[in-house]
């Protein structure tokens, strides 16, 4: 549901700049590279194996992704991003345990805006997109033998960017960059806040999922032109 609703959200903004966009042309990325990644803290708990846990971790693994993205002028694209991390999530605490496979799913509308002349061969980007972060299924085995899967649940999440873009005479070039995606997770009480006039209540302090992600890819330009 949640992935739908910023789907849905995303395709009312990008609508505006569809005109425009088919005449400075459309670009389309594809990358790979290496995500490292933290999880979240919470209540130490003794398992039957006598260790105690107290957070659980995505491992840092491979990624890759792609995204397609409308020129709305020759210096900033509006568009949709996709990545995936295949990674391992990992019981922490007195030691670490491997608990079962999981699959890392990004799903982003961005902006993104290019510096320097239009006409220069080596241009640096930067990004900022909203939209979902979903673990999917995570895998675990018993000791017995058995196994089972859990859901994950669709967060909402926000992805800055920054890197370069280097063009060729042609529609093809590359580019490289660094992107960050935190994702909240929950909250846990931290105190209580009073004031003279809403009382006291219970402060949060909120933790998040964390994603740094390097990666270097192809670029494929179709249309317009670079002045």
């Amino acid at each position: 549901m949640v992935r739908r609703s910023w789907w849905m959200a995303w395709a009312l903004v990008l609508a505006p700049t569809v005109a425009a966009a088919q005449m400075q042309g459309l670009e389309i990325s594809g990358w790979g590279g290496w995500t490292f990644s933290d999880g979240v803290s919470g209540q130490a708990v003794t398992a039957g194996d006598g260790n105690v846990y107290n957070r659980v971790d995505p491992q840092d693994s491979y990624s890759y992704g792609f995204s397609i993205a409308f020129l709305a002028r020759q210096d900033v694209e509006i568009g949709f991003l996709w990545s995936q991390q295949q990674s391992v999530l990992e019981a922490g605490g007195t030691q670490t345990t491997e608990i079962g496979d999981m699959t890392v799913n990004n799903y982003h509308g961005y902006a993104a805006w290019s510096y320097g002349r239009r006409s220069s061969r080596v241009r640096p980007y930067f990004l900022f997109g909203m939209g979902a972060t979903d673990p999917g299924k995570v895998r675990f085995e018993f000791p017995a033998g058995t196994t089972r899967e859990v859901d994950g649940d669709s967060r909402f999440s926000f992805t800055l960017g920054a890197g370069v873009k280097a063009y060729t005479q042609g529609a093809l070039g590359a580019r490289f960059g660094v992107r960050f995606t935190p994702t909240y997770v929950k909250s846990d009480a931290a105190g209580y806040w009073c004031d003279p006039f809403w009382g006291c209540y219970v402060v949060g302090d909120a933790q998040y999922a964390n994603q740094w992600e390097f990666s270097g890819g192809l670029i494929l330009r179709l249309g317009g032109r670079r002045r």
